[in-house]
């Protein structure tokens, strides 16, 4: 395995990991202050414009050329429509249905990300690539376990999982081009951007203690600083099928946190799971993409 794969596989499990820890933080955000604290336009705002503002002075301290043309065009429609959108697609496919049927819901994008690359951009899978993909599906069933919610949830949650697949999809033609931190920094800039506007016709509820503005700015700093700089970093390295399909341990941690922090019950069952999307990742980890003709 050459250097530069397992350097896109470390930063891809980063970023799952990271990414796993925001429900964690979103419940501490949005059950620290009760009825009445920050909603989630606040906690959404919140979190992108200080990500924004992080990436932005980095991006100044580094002196990182800034994207142009089309993919700055294509970088803010990333962020301010792909991004905004699947963030409040998941949040209201939590209104509308349980957690587990949301999270179920959303990690139905490496399914359609491989479909895509295999059917529309040609890319060839290996078998192995395929099995992997199986089981990460199956065992993301076994992991998350029985979940049921309304009509809503259910369309909200197939809505997040195509926005974010056109999103990865997008990512893995534009990052390699722009650079990970000036595609990550356009994407948070113009996320946040979008957000503020949403303002002019619903004002945000604000965080009223210092446990919720720390859960909020966690979200921000770990589960979106950290998180999507990894996983845009790791296109670099890797595909967009093999970036999100190993990105399927990020509901694993998820799970994990919930049992060891939260105290939630996992079941035999969901501890089975849990180890089919760890195989699914050695899987991917060694195996080598077939390059189209």
């Amino acid at each position: 395995m050459s250097a530069q794969r397992r350097t896109g596989l470390l930063l891809i499990v980063i970023s799952a990991i990271a990414f796993g820890w925001m429900p964690i933080f979103g419940v501490w955000a949005l059950g620290a202050d009760g009825a009445g604290g920050v909603n989630t336009q606040g906690l959404l705002l919140i979190r992108f414009s200080v990500a924004a503002l992080v990436m932005a002075v980095v991006m100044l301290l580094r002196r990182a050329q800034w994207p142009r043309g089309r993919v700055l065009l294509g970088l803010m429609a990333m962020g301010g429509l792909g991004y905004v959108g699947q963030a409040f697609c998941y949040f209201s496919a939590l209104q509308y249905g349980s957690a587990a049927l949301a999270a179920l819901l959303l990690y139905v994008y490496p399914v359609l990300v491989t479909l895509v690359c295999a059917w529309w951009l040609k890319e060839k899978l290996s078998r192995r690539t395929m099995v992997a993909l199986v089981l990460a599906s199956v065992s993301l069933l076994l992991t998350i376990g029985p979940a049921g919610g309304q009509a809503l949830g259910v369309m909200f949650g197939l809505l997040a999982a195509l926005i974010y697949s056109g999103y990865i999809l997008l990512g893995s033609r534009l990052t390699p081009i722009a650079g990970a931190l000036p595609a990550a920094t356009v994407v948070m800039i113009s996320a946040a951007g979008s957000l503020w506007l949403t303002t002019l016709w619903h004002s945000p509820s604000w965080p009223v203690s210092a446990n919720s503005w720390l859960a909020c700015l966690a979200i921000a700093l770990v589960s979106t600083v950290v998180a999507i700089f990894a996983f845009l970093a790791g296109l670099d390295y890797l595909s967009a099928s093999e970036a999100s399909t190993l990105s399927t341990l990020e509901p694993v941690v998820s799970v994990l946190l919930a049992a060891l922090i939260l105290g939630e019950h996992l079941s035999f069952w969901q501890w089975i799971g849990g180890g089919g999307i760890l195989l699914c990742a050695i899987l991917i980890a060694t195996n080598k993409v077939i390059p189209s003709e």
